[in-house]
């Protein structure tokens, strides 16, 4: 996986290599958007993915809804689609270095938006801790899977 500036919607990825969140203490949207210059459907031909991952713990709420959107401004408020979503996570699943795919779907029947960017909907009280990193990538890499040792090849 490559990140690239441009590509990064919420939080930033310096020089150093440190990851930073966008803190989230009420429902918004990210930081930056990604401009595909006209409206398009990038959802179409390979798959692409917006990963999320949470950078500071988050306390107080109930759950955090993740969406993926488009929308037809830079402050992804006009002509708002969702284009995927993670949908509600539980308080208990958003763990410092958690994180979350989701799939750029296609607009069907739809030209599509030009401004992408990401909208987290809080649910229950106000967090005061919590941040998110999100950004667009073409495949996602899954190293944390763990599978039993101790079985005997016969």
């Amino acid at each position: 996986m490559i990140l690239e500036n441009n590509s990064i919607l919420s939080g930033t990825v310096p020089a150093t290599g440190v990851i930073t969140g966008q803190a989230i203490t009420a429902t918004a949207v990210s930081t930056n958007t990604l401009d595909l210059s006209v409206a398009r459907d990038i959802g179409e031909g390979d798959d692409l993915y917006v990963v999320f991952t949470i950078v500071a713990a988050f306390n107080n709420l109930t759950s955090l809804t993740i969406d993926v959107i488009g929308a037809t401004d830079t402050a992804l408020s006009t002509g708002v689609v969702t284009l995927g979503s993670a949908g509600a996570v539980a308080l208990a699943s958003l763990t410092a270095k958690a994180q979350f795919a989701v799939r750029i779907n296609p607009a069907l029947f739809s030209k599509g938006t030009q401004y992408i960017g990401a909208k987290y909907t809080v649910t229950g009280t106000a967090p005061s801790t919590g941040s998110v990193n999100a950004y667009v990538v073409n495949d996602i890499g899954d190293g944390k899977k763990y599978y039993a040792s101790g079985f005997s090849v016969i």
